[in-house]
């Protein structure tokens, strides 16, 4: 029998590897076609986090795809971020954000999420933050757009409320607790602050930070999430300690954490907040900054201010926009009891320091009534040694600063209650004269201040910004005190001297520590 060529070919050995050899490479080139396509990412997602309490974090990616290359913005709040690293493989999405907080700390975000469909399942890691997880969906991109600016009012001065004659003192829950406060955290302050001695020592207003804030009702009005049942009876449980408490907003529509803000809402938060009984209002930029420009943020913050003044309650005023526009020139102008001078803080001496020291031309901008804030206390939270964090109280108390404690006052190590609780550094604080101390003089890294006292006295902080302990000396002259006798009282030792016919007063001074001193 004769055979074809075809038989011939198919029956060989070699002619049947190498059949099996081209299906499996056409099987190889024509396989990425026969599989759905990759979804094309490009466009506006809106991703809804929801924050534990009720309440959802809502992040707009407005994302181009190239490839696996995903470039863009994510805009959450205030901050419209690039995005500095984007893949998208096999369904797997990754992006990364940097940017730099108020405090000009480095921050990294990362973004993975898995694509389905028209979903994507996301996982967001904040630095130092507990891990989100939501859902991102497509969206318009006018939903990301912020809302028009509201009429504002022409510019007047805002009768004052005559309060915080001295410096406010308390607590404030962000620097501890940041969005895990709640009403039994509160409470649980609020006791401690009794039984430690904090009330006696005259910290008295027990202030909520952001993230307490729910939706509004058909009417409008704010309402606290489900971490804060009742925001009635919180101020009366407060009340009933001989406290007095405080709360967060903003004059944008989004908080600093995304919650809530007062925008459009001003005079009726200012009626809901009377009517809870709050007695301290912190009022922050964050979500306006994207709406107004800061040639507008004085008459931004009037309008609360005046909305406060007709409730008829009395609520200390607390301007909180990180020094922006030279708020302390206005500051008094909008009802401003306290603005804030800096950026934030953080619990490092580098961040302490580097705030503090700078806050010497301002001096002439404070006084009672009216008063420059460098940002909350971070003493006892960890980051910094007793020496650094008697630096911290020491410098606050010369710059006539609020003292507003932030950390867990039921936790407070016997140190801790030893800086916070001295009433001799107190009393310079809350002295009724109510000047600003200055710098007197400098040699870098050492430096003196002064302040002056209602009976004369000058309460003194010499100051080693070093890495060694260093002797430094305090002239009289530079003090503004005549040669001669002098009385020396040294505030964190308890101990008195006397210096006869001195020019100057002497002290060494440990690494990053203080001696602070009243000299009669």
């Amino acid at each position: 029998m004769k055979l074809t060529t075809a038989s011939a070919f198919s029956s060989s050995p070699d002619s049947r590897a190498c059949r099996r050899l081209f299906v499996v490479l056409t099987f190889l080139l024509l396989s990425p076609l026969l599989l759905p396509a990759q979804t094309d990412l490009s466009g506006f997602w809106l991703l809804r986090v929801p924050t534990g309490d009720g309440n959802y974090r809502e992040i707009f990616l407005d994302l181009k795809q190239a490839g696996e290359t995903v470039t863009g913005k994510v805009l959450q709040g205030f901050r419209d971020l690039p995005i500095s690293e984007g893949t998208f493989k096999g369904g797997k999405l990754h992006l990364v954000v940097t940017f730099r907080s108020q405090s000009q700390e480095q921050r990294r975000v990362t973004y993975d999420g898995t694509v389905e469909g028209d979903k994507i399942s996301m996982t967001v890691l904040y630095p130092g933050r507990d891990t989100l997880t939501g859902t991102a969906e497509r969206s318009k991109p006018e939903a990301a757009l912020p809302p028009p600016g509201l009429p504002l009012p022409e510019l007047r001065d805002v009768p004052g409320n005559g309060l915080a004659r001295t410096p406010p003192m308390g607590w404030n829950s962000w620097n501890k607790f940041a969005g895990k406060v709640d009403d039994a955290t509160v409470r649980g302050v609020a006791n401690a602050m009794v039984s430690s001695g904090m009330k006696d020592a005259g910290y008295i207003y027990l202030n909520i930070d952001d993230t307490w804030q729910g939706a509004r009702d058909a009417q409008g009005n704010i309402t606290p999430n489900r971490k804060f049942p009742d925001m009635k009876a919180l101020p009366d449980y407060v009340h009933s300690k001989g406290l007095k408490i405080g709360i967060y907003s903003s004059p944008g529509p989004k908080t600093c954490a995304d919650y809530e803000g007062s925008y459009g809402h001003e005079e009726q938060d200012a009626k809901t907040y009377a009517a809870w009984g709050m007695d301290y209002l912190k009022y922050d930029w964050c979500g306006a900054a994207r709406i107004y420009k800061d040639e507008e943020m004085q008459a931004v913050y009037q309008k609360m201010g005046e909305a406060l003044l007709k409730t008829g309650r009395p609520i200390v005023y607390s301007l909180c926009q990180y020094g922006r526009d030279e708020v302390w020139k206005w500051g008094p102008k909008v009802g401003g009891n306290l603005w804030r001078s800096t950026a934030d803080i953080r619990d490092s001496w580098e961040s302490m320091s580097n705030i503090g020291f700078r806050q010497f031309a301002l001096a002439p901008f404070a006084r009672p009534g009216h008063w420059n804030d460098p940002d909350m206390l971070e003493i006892g939270n960890g980051g910094m040694t007793n020496d650094e964090y008697r630096t911290h109280m020491s410098l606050w108390v010369l710059l006539a600063a609020p003292l507003l404690a932030g950390n867990d006052l039921r936790t407070m190590s016997k140190e801790t209650k030893s800086i916070l609780l001295n009433r001799e550094v107190i009393a310079v604080n809350q002295d009724p004269l109510g000047v600003q101390g200055v710098r007197v003089w400098q040699q870098e890294p050492y430096e003196v201040w002064m302040k002056p006292l209602a009976d004369g006295g000058r309460a003194v902080g010499l100051f080693n910004r070093g890495e060694d302990t260093h002797r430094i000396s305090a002239s009289f002259r530079d003090l503004g005190i005549s040669t001669g006798s002098v009385s020396v009282r040294n505030l964190w030792q308890g101990t008195s001297s006397r210096l006869d016919n001195a020019t100057q007063f002497s002290a060494d001074v440990p690494s990053h520590g203080v001696v602070l001193v009243i000299i009669h």
